[in-house]
């Protein structure tokens, strides 16, 4: 029975580790691909230019702008929401049905494809203001409420309930128990819901073709919102499908993929700072 059971307790660990070298296997494949293929297209004049059909020169800062200027809209509009709806949720609803219908309406929102988000960021947005980078952000401050919320919520519920009864137990109001107890014990958690929107706003294409559009045009921030633009992810859909330029949509990927990589750093960076802070 021993033998049978060590025989087992191998097998399944062989099995682990073959599912853990075929993933890291698989995704140093697709980095180091991506990498070798799109960093020998990468010059300061490419990320420093914009494009020129008549010089037949490719630049992507204008795609580089609006990304910018698409993730600080956005951020603007979906974090008082979402940390607005969590403090309400945790702090002052009484009704627990109404608090589950709404949590279970932000999970739900969160797994809808992004394509339909786009189609109806479309209807409600485009056809009202125009294709323009704020069509695309509000579109995007939807899809990203749920996990702000949920991030938020979730910190919230750590702060230890001691904290808010010697508040009160000094006086203290609900509001100012909130803004100054509870909202930076839990701050932790807002920031990683931000950094992690981030990520989700970066590699978003599908909504944006739909609201934002694809247009190469450099703008300053309050043009730039008002009129339509492309994404780096746009951007590298339309070098890559539409005009055939596939060292170019490597270069992108790349820059992507290192932006992506920082963004997951810094979120793993502010989880441990504020979790030794909090220790302490």
């Amino acid at each position: 029975m021993t033998a049978k059971r060590n025989v087992y307790v191998w097998a399944v660990r062989l099995m682990m580790w073959l599912a853990i070298g075929l993933t890291s296997a698989l995704t140093l494949f697709v980095v180091c691909y991506v990498l070798v293929q799109g960093i020998p297209h990468l010059s300061w004049q490419f990320l420093s230019t914009k494009p020129s059909y008549l010089s037949g020169n490719i630049g992507i800062l204008p795609d580089i702008l609006n990304t910018v200027y698409i993730v600080i809209a956005t951020l603007l509009i979906v974090l008082p929401l979402g940390v607005g709806a969590a403090v309400y949720l945790t702090e002052y609803a009484t009704n627990q049905k109404l608090v589950g219908i709404i949590e279970y309406a932000a999970e739900a929102l969160s797994g809808i494809p992004s394509i339909i988000y786009g189609l109806v960021g479309m209807l409600m947005f485009s056809n009202n203001f125009g294709t323009c980078l704020m069509a695309g952000a509000l579109t995007l401050a939807i899809m990203n409420l749920p996990t702000i919320m949920r991030n938020t919520q979730e910190s919230l519920k750590t702060v230890p309930q001691s904290y808010r009864e010697g508040a009160f137990g000094l006086g203290a109001g609900k509001w100012r128990v909130i803004r100054t107890v509870v909202l930076p014990n839990c701050i932790d958690g807002v920031i990683t819901g931000c950094i992690l929107s981030v990520g989700r706003i970066l590699g978003e294409s599908a909504a944006l073709l739909f609201t934002a559009g694809f247009a190469h045009s450099l703008n300053g921030f309050v043009e730039g919102l008002n009129s339509a633009g492309a994404t780096l992810t746009v951007a590298l859909y339309v070098y890559a499908k539409e005009q055939g330029e596939f060292g170019v949509a490597f270069a992108i990927a790349a820059i992507l993929m290192v932006l992506v990589f920082y963004i997951n750093l810094a979120a793993t960076a502010v989880t441990k700072y504020f979790e030794k802070k909090n220790a302490v």
